[in-house]
């Protein structure tokens, strides 16, 4: 089951994508810069393959809600979103505030 649903951080709107598989969730939180997402996304392909394409990104491990992407540190971040100064540590909350 795939849900998509708007959601709004201190008055500023985001895109939550839970994709509901065996045996494990897909969770991700979007804006129009950039997003944040569970342990499958593979920050080292969006820094080295994909570096020219700029890709503002966090990565969030243990992970099984939005909640839960939101407030768990992020564990690492592309080299875009480093830029923003998004850093591995920070929640995943504040990250998307500064993709706004």
């Amino acid at each position: 089951m795939v849900e998509v649903t708007p959601i709004i951080i201190d008055g500023y709107p985001f895109i939550a994508v839970s994709v509901k598989l065996p045996k494990t969730n897909l969770l991700a939180v979007a804006s129009d810069k950039g997003y944040i997402m569970c342990g499958a996304l593979d920050v080292a392909l969006l820094n080295e393959k994909l570096r020219d394409r700029g890709i503002i990104a966090g990565r969030a491990v243990g992970v099984r809600t939005i909640e839960q992407l939101l407030e768990a540190p992020l564990e690492s971040v592309t080299i875009a979103a480093e830029q923003l100064g998004i850093k591995p540590g920070m929640k995943g909350k504040d990250a998307l505030l500064k993709m706004r």
